[in-house]
């Protein structure tokens, strides 16, 4: 079954008692969806009744089709309708990538044309394709704002926006761009927001864009993934790399992700890694698109084993046969570790993630320890014995009650909206 499918442990429902269309039912059999998970059972009924939500869940919890199964049921005929009446925006062309292809595999036996629009592509052929015509669009907040500004993209027939990862669009600066097109899309619209964290700034973004949100949350308060096993080592800088070999000589994963912080550092691994090993391939923000792609589609057909990275794919992306995380470099925010072992562990498999932790870096561990309310394991290799980390000042470390350990507040559902924006309901729906 698909890791973007069914739920190991499923919600009482079925796909058959959310209302559904018969080819939507038939698409979900072909997909292999079999029952829906807790945020698909939650937010599918929501959609259909036209209202705002903010849909809290972490990655690899079927967060996709929970937007685009509504989306593609509730789409107006082409003659009623002629422009895009969805856009979806996401923070990274992998992921635009992969939620279009969902789109595609959700819409078999429809005629329903989708359209992705990210950097690193050529504008003509997107320019084309949009001419052409199409139900929905999946975008980079760039890259759209680039075809509003040509006047090849229009919005006019818009009835539904997708932010999917808000959380992350924000944290890369994407804030501006996002307000720039929300506010180009017509008022009465619906609007879908999906975060992994609801961090201020995604609280007061749905307060003065959305019409009262429904707040949805399936985040666990242990923000890790319970089958994934944590470890870590204590390193010296200069030995990680021989660390590095020596563990996935011990290990031997199906597949492995190594994340380190920077794209030089990511390349210079690579490099070294690809002497030693074969089915090795790296990428991060420096490689072209198509370059990209390339080695995405390798390393989901299994092509590629060891993939070196950068947080590029930290979030979203979804490979099922990862069973190995290494962090070779420790994240520099808790978050970003979260969504890095959420890697593995995908929809329920069992998964293992090892961090390497300088000597001086045992500030940072206990940062994330404190995040995910979890120790992690210390593991230990013969020859790599390490003097005892550094917890930093005394004090420092101390989690505060009212804000978690990196500063951010503690999670809560948004304020009540000041919007005023009001809706009338959709007169048609493809489902009934």
């Amino acid at each position: 079954m698909p890791a973007s499918g069914g739920n190991p442990e499923p919600t009482k429902k079925r796909f058959e008692d959310l209302d559904l269309s018969g080819p939507m039912l038939k698409a979900l059999r072909l997909a292999g969806y079999e029952y829906p998970t807790e945020i698909q059972a939650g937010l599918i009924p929501l959609a259909f009744e036209d209202e705002d939500v903010v849909g809290q869940a972490r990655t690899g919890t079927g967060k996709t089709a929970s937007f685009v199964i509504p989306i593609l049921e509730q789409l107006y005929p082409h003659r009623e309708k002629p422009g895009p009446q969805a856009l979806i925006l996401v923070p990274t062309r992998e992921l635009a990538v992969q939620v279009s292809t969902e789109v595609v595999k959700l819409s078999a036996g429809q005629r329903v044309h989708c359209v992705a629009l990210y950097g690193g592509k050529p504008i003509r052929g997107q320019i084309e394709k949009l001419r052409r015509g199409a139900e929905i669009i999946v975008g980079t907040p760039g890259r759209v704002l680039d075809h509003l500004s040509r006047g090849t993209l229009k919005l006019d027939d818009v009835w539904c926006v997708v932010l999917d990862e808000a959380d992350r669009m924000l944290d890369i600066g994407f804030r501006p761009d996002i307000e720039k097109i929300l506010r180009r899309c017509p008022s009465d619209r619906q609007t879908l927001l999906l975060s992994a964290t609801v961090p201020p700034p995604i609280q007061k973004l749905a307060e003065r864009y959305m019409c009262e949100p429904k707040f949805l949350n399936f985040s666990p308060k242990d923000l890790s993934v319970d089958t994934i096993e944590q470890f870590y080592f204590t390193v010296d800088h200069r030995r990680k790399f021989d660390l590095l070999l020596q563990l996935l000589q011990r290990e031997q994963p199906k597949q492995a992700i190594v994340f380190c912080r920077t794209k030089r550092g990511t390349e210079k691994i690579y490099q070294r890694l690809e002497k030693k090993l074969q089915q090795v391939a790296t990428i991060h923000g420096d490689m072209n698109q198509s370059m990209r792609d390339r080695v995405m589609s390798r390393f989901r057909d299994g092509s590629v084993r060891y993939l070196v990275a950068t947080d590029v794919i930290g979030r979203g992306i979804d490979v099922s046969g990862v069973s190995h995380i290494i962090n070779y470099d420790i994240p520099q925010f808790c978050d970003d570790y979260v969504h890095r072992v959420g890697r593995t562990g995908r929809m329920g498999r069992e998964g293992v993630a090892y961090t390497f932790v300088c000597p001086e870096e045992g500030y940072e561990l206990t940062r994330i320890e404190q995040r995910i309310n979890r120790l992690l394991t210390r593991d230990e290799m013969s020859g790599f014995e390490s003097s005892e980390i550094s917890a930093g000042p005394v004090g420092e470390a101390v989690a505060s009650d009212s804000a978690d350990s990196d500063g951010t507040p503690p999670l809560s559902p948004p304020p009540p909206p000041t919007s005023v924006m009001k809706r009338s309901p959709k007169r048609y729906r493809r489902a009934l």
